[in-house]
């Protein structure tokens, strides 16, 4: 073993003073700087790979685009699930015989309102996010201003309102609805048992807004049928619990008893992951043959 005894080093600009005084053990890695010598005790030392060196303009550059507020704002959204539910009603659309560029819009203005619904989630949770470290939240950990989420999740909302009125006033009228039940569950309900109130509402309401659109805001479709209006609202519950897993262990230390904390109880988390995905399976495979046979449409 190599003992370095109250050594103090600074390397390229920009990196830290590194200092120790404990034994190196000899089975740890230790990286070389390229072309300087450490003298006989670090002579059989292999230096570690890695596609740049720390402070290099490389890691700076991409340090930079990483921390920049667009970069942020999109972590923010939850973009995974704005994506996800920007596809699926599209692909809604498409199977109710919408036009590809209705289906465009429709894809469009859920992920618009999905980012709405991120940042708001973000703000309202960013004390809850800090006390428990949550990964890939910029506004808790300081990063992401809370007065600029704001004023991302205000041009949202002015964009949201045109889009979704753009293929029929009536059904826009539906989306915003279910907007604004997504930002009340982020506010209520939200830590008992009724947790699931607001996703079930909120995505059953996705059923008249696909099925009542069409292209231009004169557009006025047939109402959906009752078993998809059913089906939308229980896969909203799946998605509430499958969303909530990873956050468990931070809202049991919060004192909550959400639906998806109960059954984690119940269940453990690993086996209630394996049961809601197969819950989600089913219902959408309920939605697909209740399309096939009777339609999203009355």
């Amino acid at each position: 073993m190599a003992k370095v005894q109250g050594r103090k080093r600074r390397d390229r600009a920009g990196d830290e003073p590194a200092e120790s005084s404990v034994d190196a053990p000899a089975s740890e890695p230790t990286t070389q700087r390229a072309g300087r010598s450490e003298g006989p005790a670090d002579a059989d030392v292999v230096p570690a790979p890695r596609r740049f060196a720390p402070g290099s303009t490389t890691a700076r550059l991409r340090l930079s685009v990483l921390d920049s507020t667009p970069v942020l704002l999109l972590q923010a959204t939850h973009p995974r699930q704005a994506l996800a539910t920007g596809a699926g009603l599209a692909v809604v659309a498409l199977a109710a015989g919408r036009d590809p560029r209705e289906a465009a819009v429709v894809a469009a203005t859920a992920v618009v309102g999905q980012a709405v619904l991120g940042w708001h989630n973000d703000l309202v949770d960013r004390a809850v996010d800090d006390r428990h470290d949550v990964p890939h939240k910029p506004v808790a950990d300081g990063r992401l201003d809370p007065g600029t989420t704001w004023y991302a999740l205000v041009i949202a909302l002015l964009l949201v309102v045109p889009l979704s009125i753009s293929t029929g006033v009536t059904a826009g009228l539906y989306y915003l609805a279910a907007l604004v039940v997504g930002l009340s569950g982020n506010v209520a309900l939200r830590r008992g048992r009724l947790s699931w109130v607001s996703w079930a509402t909120q995505f059953a309401l996705y059923a008249p807004y696909v099925a009542l659109g069409g292209w231009g805001g004169d557009a006025q479709g047939d109402p959906p049928e009752v078993a998809m209006v059913v089906l939308f609202a229980l896969l909203g519950v799946g998605v509430h619990v499958l969303r909530a897993i990873w956050g468990l262990v931070a809202d049991d230390a919060e004192g909550w008893s959400t639906l998806p904390l109960v059954l984690g109880r119940r269940l453990g988390a690993a086996r209630l992951l394996v049961v809601t995905a197969a819950y989600l399976g089913v219902v959408v495979a309920a939605m697909v043959v209740v399309g096939a046979t009777v339609g999203l449409r009355q």
